[in-house]
């Protein structure tokens, strides 16, 4: 009977301690590149109203998500072919949309604060491309760019989906999780409910001429 109880015991802390990561490809990660110094075409300036970064995190027990704000950013492109870009994102817009009153105040504080994204002393994500390479459909291309958070530079490659390429718009999506352990955040969360260790990103771009 001891026996028993104890194999109970130990199958609920397993199944307590797992977690599953966001849905979404992961993101193959390496050392940051060289970035060319001038990417070829026409340069369409990033809307920050119409562009979204939605970003998802597990834990055991929830899932989270919410947004944070582009700043600024630029799009090149030689025709309908996507060359070239860089963005920022302010880290201090950073919010969550799953939760209410004191819990999303927590939540928000935390994900701002050292266990976290440190905004105060790395108030700023940027992400610079420094590759395109074509994908596996017409529309489909695989990026490859330095993504800097906390001020840790590693190179991401991932799908991307040029939405639309026109004279004086384009339109760019993509969906992909990263591995957070690569840019310096650890925090495990609680030994019975612990995070994911991956991150997910909803991203589309809107830019004009």
């Amino acid at each position: 009977m001891k026996k028993l109880v104890l194999l109970f015991a130990v199958s609920g802390l397993f199944l307590t301690s797992c977690v599953d990561n966001p849905q979404g490809d992961k993101a193959a990660t390496t050392e940051a590149q060289q970035a060319p110094s001038d990417a070829s075409g026409m340069a369409y300036t990033l809307n920050p109203q119409e562009s979204t970064l939605r970003w998802e995190g597990r834990k055991v027990s929830a899932t989270h998500h919410g947004t944070v704000q582009f700043k600024s950013g630029k799009v090149q492109m030689s025709g309908n072919q996507l060359t070239g870009g860089e963005f920022a994102a302010d880290m201090g817009t950073l919010v969550n949309e799953d939760l209410q009153g004191e819990w999303n105040t927590k939540l928000v504080t935390h994900l701002k604060g050292a266990d976290f994204f440190d905004i105060e002393k790395h108030p700023e994500a940027t992400f610079q491309i420094t590759g395109v390479k074509p994908g596996s459909s017409p529309n489909q291309v695989v990026v490859s760019g330095n993504l800097v958070i906390r001020g840790v530079s590693k190179n991401i490659t991932f799908n991307a989906d040029v939405v639309e390429a026109g004279d004086k718009k384009v339109q760019i999506k993509a969906d992909f999780n990263i591995a957070r352990e690569d840019w310096g955040i650890t925090y495990t969360g609680m030994a019975d409910d612990l995070i994911s260790k991956e991150i997910n990103f909803k991203i589309n771009i809107v830019a004009y001429a």
